[in-house]
C-alpha cells in the first residue's frame, strides 16, 4: 500500500470514528424504545435460527489473529443486516434526511440536537452513577439542570459555556467499566453497529430513559414519538455527507465501521475508567 493510500485509509478511519461518536450531534444509533428493543429482539432470534451463518474459526495462526481482532464471529449475518439497512436507509431515510436538511435551517437542527443531547442526560447521569463516578454524574446532572431552564428546554447547550461540557456514557459502557466483555460484534437492522454487551445496554438505557415513561394525555405521549422521530431524521440528515464519503471511498465500509466502532467503544470505557478527577468541580478549587 502506498503512503498516500496509506493516509487516505487513515483519514477516513478517522472519519468513521467521529461519525459513530455517542452524542444526538453524532449519530445517534438510537431510534425509539421500540425500535430498539424490537431490532434486538430479532437480531437475537436470528442469530438463534442461523447458526450456519457464523464464520468458522480459522486454523492458520495469521488468520486466526485476524479473526480474534476483528470480533465478528456472525460476520456473514452481520454483512447481510448491514446491506439490509443500507438498502433500506436508501430509499427510505436518506430522502427524507435530505429533504429535512433542504427545509430546516441549520441553527434550527442544531438546536434540536442540543435538546436531544439534554433529553438523554439523565441516562448518562445514571450511568456515570453505576460506573462509579461522581464527579462525572454530578457534571451531567448540572448540564441537565443549567440546559432545562437557562436553555430553554435544551435547545441552547448553556452549560457547555459555563464549563460542563458533555461525555458520553451508556449501559454499554458502563458494563465495560465493570469487567463484562463486549461479545461479538453484531450489526442490528436499522441500528448499526453493536456488540453483545451493548446491545443489553440499549435496553437497559430504555429504562433508565425519563421520556419513555412519560403518561398518556396532555400531548405528551405524542411529544416522545415526535421527538424520537425528529431526533432519528436530526441525527441522519448530520451524516448524510460522511456516509457518502465512506461508501465511496472505503474498501470494505462494513469492515471501516466495524473497525472504527470498536475501537472507539474501547477508547470510551478507556476514559472513564481513567476518569480520577476530584468530585469537587474545578472552578470550586
Amino acid at each position: 500500500m502506498s503512503s498516500e493510500t496509506g493516509d487516505q485509509q487513515r483519514i477516513l478511519h478517522s472519519r468513521t470514528r467521529q461519525l459513530l461518536s455517542d452524542g444526538p450531534e453524532h449519530t445517534n444509533r438510537r431510534t425509539g424504545p421500540t425500535g430498539r428493543i424490537g431490532s434486538l429482539l430479532v437480531a437475537t432470534l436470528t442469530l438463534a435460527g442461523c447458526g450456519s451463518l457464523t464464520t468458522p474459526k480459522p486454523k492458520d495462526p495469521e488468520a486466526l489473529a485476524e479473526y480474534n481482532e476483528a470480533n465478528d464471529k456472525f460476520e456473514p449475518m452481520n454483512r447481510k443486516m448491514y446491506n439490509l439497512s443500507m438498502t433500506v436507509d436508501k430509499y427510505t431515510l436518506k430522502p427524507v434526511a435530505k429533504a429535512y436538511v433542504w427545509a430546516v435551517p441549520r441553527p434550527v437542527r442544531s438546536s434540536l440536537a442540543n435538546m436531544a443531547q439534554t433529553m438523554n442526560e439523565p441516562v448518562v447521569f445514571f450511568n456515570d452513577v453505576g460506573a462509579g463516578k461522581p464527579r462525572r454524574a454530578g457534571d451531567a446532572f448540572v448540564r441537565w439542570c443549567i440546559n432545562m431552564t437557562a436553555g430553554v428546554g435544551g435547545l441552547i447547550d448553556v452549560a457547555k459555556y459555563a464549563g460542563y461540557p458533555h461525555h458520553d456514557n451508556d449501559a454499554g459502557l458502563t458494563l465495560a467499566t465493570w469487567g463484562v466483555p463486549s461479545g461479538p460484534y453484531l450489526f442490528l437492522p436499522m441500528m448499526g453497529p453493536s456488540s453483545v454487551r451493548d446491545g443489553i445496554g440499549y435496553g437497559i438505557d430504555t429504562g433508565l430513559m425519563p421520556l419513555n415513561y412519560v403518561p398518556r394525555g396532555y400531548g405528551l405521549l405524542t411529544f416522545n414519538w415526535a421527538y424520537n422521530i425528529v431526533n432519528t431524521i436530526n441525527s441522519r440528515a448530520d451524516r448524510i455527507d460522511d456516509l457518502d464519503n465512506l461508501e465511496k471511498d472505503a474498501l470494505d465500509p462494513y469492515a471501516t465501521i466495524r473497525s472504527a466502532y470498536q475501537q472507539q467503544r474501547k477508547a470510551l470505557a478507556d476514559s472513564i475508567k481513567n476518569d480520577h478527577r476530584a468530585t469537587v468541580p474545578d472552578w470550586y478549587n
